[in-house]
């Protein structure tokens, strides 16, 4: 493996791209479609997509996020 960062086997899902062409935000945390995730509001931002004057950086500026839905 070595000092050479493209050979190791972590995986981030921030700003990841999924197989269908979705890009995954740091807030999301799971794929649209995966059974038991849904889109939320961001809780960032509260769904504007911007803190301040700049892009949020959790949802990527949309606004929402797809979060695990709750359990028993």
């Amino acid at each position: 493996m070595g000092n050479n960062p493209a050979s190791t086997n972590q995986t981030s899902t921030v700003n990841q791209v999924n197989q269908e062409g979705t890009k995954l935000n740091p807030g999301d945390q799971g794929q649209p479609g995966t059974p038991g995730m849904a889109e939320n509001v961001c809780r960032e931002c509260n769904g504007t997509g911007k803190l301040g004057a700049t892009e949020c950086p959790n949802c990527g500026g949309t606004g929402k996020v797809m979060e695990e839905m709750g359990g028993a």
